[in-house]
């Protein structure tokens, strides 16, 4: 048996014991696998959100990250049958890469912790697969991937984590941190999806059959999609849109986040906090540590976390540009700018308000380009020059539509406000 066929022999036979899953119904594992769905760092995903306070506007958005990283792993597995069964395939992975790959797909979020997207964006907070690849080497996981999965825990913590080296591997450590991390990676097909199925929305949903069917292996850029396969990627690309503006950007989502990462920074710029106070926290266990926490802002998360407690007062469309911008470039500035600006709503409502109270809450960058090549008769075309609507200048249109520049405060305030937009100027 070749090491093409032992791949297969191993994707086809092995994975025997099934996992219920809402939407993708069963999901196969092998059973070593399965013993890592009942270790703590597995145990803890299941008390967290995969979308935090997306809850207060879709309640049914309870779905966790253990949920989400069994949906990684299982279109992980199908995506990898498919390349491995391609005509196309150039026979250059091993069953210890592949089995090193479905490791990490099924670990890749390990390292979240409570608003982990929220936080790791300007508060100087370790990257989750940075934490996630720590976790794979680690007790208890690390010496099971060893012993029963048949594969190096580095191996896998290098997948995850791109700063790590894994030289005994480099060619298939490219290839599959591609694999994992791309425009139309298993990651991303299975939170869209997952996210509209929960929230209740229709947005995000993808046809993962086809799309699966469309992609081809490549020696040079991994994998690529044939031609048919372009319309898919439109779709990715427009649900990605729709969610980020109807779900994981919607100001009610937006609103009490950043009142908790303003909170945080706080509590962390005063020294009562350390960033390691917050990695390996669920949910529950993080409300409960933060309302015992000797300092005002941090007593007021759970505040946040009640739905409309804190909203957007304001808002307008982001430009990074502006010369606004310039007194939000980093967080003492920004500081400085909030206070400015409470002590002016301070003088306009007569309301007394604490530093944690005001907040702006700044986009983030969010990405809409594609590196994928559209492969025909062995040939690599850039996708913007295959045919598609999405050029540059779409891609700009969603970029600079999606991104609002709010101010966030109480809901007592909302309306009490005399002329904010001067505030922003």
């Amino acid at each position: 048996m070749n090491e093409t066929q032992s791949i297969l022999h191993h994707l086809e036979n092995d994975f025997i014991r099934p996992v219920r899953d809402p939407l993708w119904k069963h999901i196969y594992l092998t059973p070593a696998l399965e013993r890592t769905l009942h270790l703590t760092p597995f145990v803890r995903l299941g008390r967290l959100r995969q979308l935090g306070l997306a809850v207060q506007v879709y309640p049914g958005a309870t779905h966790t990250r253990a949920n989400h990283s069994l949906g990684v792993f299982h279109l992980a597995k199908r995506i990898i049958q498919t390349l491995v069964r391609s005509p196309a395939y150039p026979g250059h992975l091993t069953l210890e890469g592949v089995q090193a790959f479905l490791c990490a797909a099924l670990f890749h979020d390990l390292g979240h912790f409570p608003y982990a997207h929220t936080l790791e964006d300007g508060l100087n907070m370790p990257r989750h697969e940075q934490l996630s690849a720590q976790a794979v080497l680690a007790e208890p996981l690390g010496p099971l991937l060893r012993r029963e999965v048949g594969t190096d825990p580095a191996f896998v913590a290098a997948i995850i984590d791109h700063r790590l080296t894994y030289t005994t591997e480099s060619e298939q450590l490219v290839f599959f941190r591609r694999l994992l991390s791309g425009v139309l990676d298993p990651d991303k097909l299975d939170y869209l999806n997952r996210d509209a199925y929960f929230c209740g929305v229709p947005y995000g949903i993808q046809d993962a059959d086809f799309i699966v069917s469309q992609i081809v292996p490549h020696r040079e850029f991994g994998i690529g999609l044939s031609p048919k396969g372009i319309l898919s990627v439109e779709h990715l690309l427009f649900s990605k849109y729709l969610m980020y503006k109807s779900v994981y950007w919607h100001k009610g989502v937006r609103s009490p986040s950043a009142m908790i990462k303003k909170a945080l920074h706080l509590a962390l710029k005063d020294g009562v906090l350390k960033s390691s106070d917050l990695v390996n926290e669920d949910d529950v266990s993080f409300a409960v540590k933060m309302s015992g926490m000797p300092h005002r802002a941090l007593q007021k998360i759970p505040l946040a976390e009640q739905p409309g407690r804190y909203i957007t007062l304001w808002e307008q469309a982001w430009d990074e540009n502006a010369l606004f911008a310039q007194r939000l470039a980093t967080f003492d500035e920004k500081d400085a700018t909030e206070d400015e600006i409470r002590r002016e709503i301070e003088r306009q409502t007569g309301e007394a308000l604490d530093p944690e109270d005001i907040t702006i809450d700044v986009p983030h960058s969010v990405s809409f380009d594609v590196d994928l090549p559209i492969l025909k008769e062995g040939r690599a075309t850039p996708f913007p020059e295959a045919g598609t609507v999405f050029d540059k200048s779409v891609v700009h249109g969603f970029t600079t539509h999606l991104k609002r520049l709010r101010l966030i405060g109480p809901e007592r305030l909302k309306g009490r406000i005399r002329n904010a937009q001067s505030f922003f100027v």
